[in-house]
């Protein structure tokens, strides 16, 4: 099980909640999909290195017979972070697109109506714009907004 639901974050995050810490954004401008996967990445990596450091030092305490110490499972999660690879943990970029896909096609999310180019398009100009979605109506009423990747 992963430490954080991708369809939850991807809900949250639309709605502007930040959720896990994540940048917050303003729900009626959206976020492109490129924007919403790297945030859940990042996510991804800190809760992985922060549940791992946590265990580690629960193991060691016990181990050793002694308290946890809070500034040990920090220290632990700052090395954790350091060796992590940002492609190790979570889900591909063309997995997401093609979840983001489906719930475009659920009409869970709609184009916000802001477009921007791309760093893609100063190298090949017919390349495409980065959209920003928001979640639309039919999507803050969905019971449940989890697909499994």
């Amino acid at each position: 099980m992963r430490a954080v639901s991708c369809g939850l974050f991807t809900r949250d995050y639309l709605l502007g909640l930040g959720p896990h810490g994540s940048a917050g954004i303003n729900p009626q401008r959206g976020a492109p999909q490129t924007d919403i996967f790297c945030e859940y990445k990042l996510v991804l990596i800190r809760t992985t290195a922060e549940d791992k450091a946590v265990r580690s030092e629960e193991k060691t305490a016990r181990k050793e017979e002694r308290l946890i110490d809070p500034d040990r499972i920090a220290s632990l999660t700052l090395h954790y972070l350091e060796g992590l690879g940002y492609k190790s943990i979570g889900c591909t970029y063309h997995s997401y697109v093609t979840y983001f896909s489906m719930i475009q096609k659920l009409e869970w999310v709609e184009p916000s109506g802001i477009i921007e180019p791309s760093s893609f398009q100063d190298n090949y100009a017919q390349g495409q714009p980065r959209i920003f979605y928001r979640l639309s109506e039919k999507g803050k009423a969905a019971p449940a907004f989890i697909i499994p990747l």
